[in-house]
């Protein structure tokens, strides 16, 4: 499909995450995003059976997953418009993204895991905790990182506001919209841009050890976040944030 110049659009009405992974992890990497959110797989789809959705048990689904011929595991994101054609776009950094037409409505619910020691917030003893896949983080090089985030803002419709670090930027998500869009200005002074998922979760340990369990490593810890490595190597972050809200306490 040829990419097609950005004009003038409408506002998003739902956001999609798709997961990309080389065919030779394909069935690893939908295997352990499963178990992190608690999802079935939808019947295959594709001209190959390339393409799948990952179903919430509630709500709608955002996230979907790509058996790609090649290249490294990758995050990718559809924005979604009322009567939008399909269409593959890039933004100024060389991200590529598609358009859609819109669907989706209903905004998952964050999964509860039981067991486990209290939460911080609030949760009973032995009631465990929750989390929900809820973000999206661009990770942009600094010589970009202006003109990504007003390239976002159009794209969405959303208002850029001051994140929790000064290397950081977020839109203001609307109500029911099912990921965030988190703007993060690399060190890196130009290269390629790329993406993560974040999760949120109410007990950021418990979530870790969870997700240590079914094969994924950890890479660093930030005073908010934990940086991990799924099985096909793809980078992604738990976060203290809360899973109803995305902000943090």
């Amino acid at each position: 499909m040829r990419e097609t110049e950005n004009s003038l659009v409408p506002s998003a009405v739902w956001l999609t995450a798709f997961l990309d992974f080389p065919a030779e992890r394909f069935e690893r990497g939908v295997a352990f995003w499963r178990a992190v959110t608690a999802t079935t797989l939808s019947p295959p789809r594709g001209e190959a059976g390339e393409f799948a959705t990952l179903v919430p048990p509630d709500g709608d689904a955002f996230l979907r997953v790509q058996r790609l011929g090649d290249g490294p595991a990758r995050v990718h994101l559809d924005v979604h418009r009322v009567g939008q054609d399909f269409a593959i776009r890039r933004s100024p950094g060389g991200f590529v993204f598609c358009e859609v037409h819109e669907g989706e409505s209903a905004r998952p619910k964050p999964v509860a895991w039981p067991g486990g020691p209290a939460g911080s917030r609030g949760d009973s003893a032995g009631s465990g905790h929750t989390s929900l896949v809820d973000q999206v983080c661009l990770d942009i090089p600094a010589g970009r990182f202006d003109e990504e985030c007003a390239f976002w803002a159009g794209q969405t419709g959303w208002e850029v506001r001051t994140g929790s670090r000064p290397e950081f930027r977020v839109l203001a998500r609307p109500a029911g919209i099912p990921l965030r869009i988190l703007l993060q200005r690399l060190d890196e002074p130009d290269g390629p841009m790329r993406a993560h998922l974040d999760l949120a979760t109410t007990d950021r340990a418990a979530e870790t050890r969870r997700h240590q369990d079914l094969g994924a490593t950890v890479h660093s810890h930030g005073p908010a976040w934990t940086t991990l490595r799924d099985p096909t190597g793809l980078p992604y972050c738990i976060t203290d944030r809360d899973p109803g809200t995305g902000l943090l306490p």
